[in-house]
């Protein structure tokens, strides 16, 4: 991507939010007296201008291969960017209390790339770590993810530990027990829960209620604590309509 002055100046001064901004003490390259500047960080460039008015930025820092210390100086809670390399500038800027010192020196710490590519990773390894949670609660894998690496899972993700993408439904609901196989044996067929035409096999017809004396025909349900409780309700709410109706009809005669 190529930039030149005018989308600088653009991109310092629009409306998107900054990761920090404020006052700063900055260093001159030749002369060592400290100036006031007004600095802005939006993403790996920081910029600085002489006012907070100011429509164009004085100079801009890319913080990128660089590091952020504290450092002795006259002015009291500076902090210095440092570039590799034997001819790269030091910026030596100074905060106006230790609260702003310590906001700046860590807001510059992160606004590096490889800072962000860091962060990427780890939260990369947090998500493997999920997964093989979630994996290890349905009745997958055992092998933690930092096995993964030896045992060659990372490089065929075929292997991983994971959900199913698309679950079988029953009547709109997703039958988790089918999906996941926890409780069933594994088809050796090869179609792997599938018809001949591809499509998802439905699932099993669940078995029949037990009888106390073997038939069917003559066995009476033991009705549930929902229906009973059901009943009960109904017929206080009956009781008390009645008793309802009878006052709205008022006194008989």
């Amino acid at each position: 991507m190529k930039l030149n002055e005018r989308s600088l100046a653009f991109y310092a001064t629009c409306d998107s939010p900054a990761d920090n901004s404020g006052f700063l003490y900055k260093r001159g390259e030749r002369h060592t007296a400290y100036h006031r500047r007004w600095f802005v960080l939006k993403g790996n460039m920081l910029f600085y201008f002489e006012e907070r008015e100011s429509r164009e930025p004085v100079g801009v820092i890319v913080l990128e291969g660089c590091n952020v210390e504290l450092c002795d100086s006259a002015e009291d809670f500076a902090f210095a960017i440092r570039f590799g390399g034997t001819k790269s500038r030091t910026y030596v800027l100074a905060a106006e209390s230790q609260a702003a010192m310590e906001s700046w020196v860590k807001s510059l710490s992160r606004a590096s790339f490889d800072y962000m590519r860091l962060v990427v990773r780890e939260l990369e390894k947090q998500l493997e770590e999920m997964r093989w949670g979630l994996a290890r609660g349905c009745g997958g894998s055992q092998e933690s993810p930092s096995s993964w690496k030896s045992s060659g899972l990372e490089r065929s993700p075929e292997r991983r530990p994971a959900l199913p993408a698309i679950l079988p439904k029953e009547n709109g609901c997703a039958v988790w027990n089918n999906a996941l196989g926890g409780d069933q044996p594994r088809d050796t067929s090869g179609s792997a829960g599938h018809d001949d035409e591809g499509n998802p096999r439905p699932p099993p017809v669940p078995p029949r209620r037990r009888v106390c004396n073997g038939s069917a025909g003559s066995a009476r349900e033991i009705p549930s604590t929902f229906c009973r409780l059901h009943e009960r309700y109904s017929q206080e709410v009956a009781r008390l309509r009645q008793d309802w109706l009878e006052k709205q009809r008022g006194p008989r005669p």
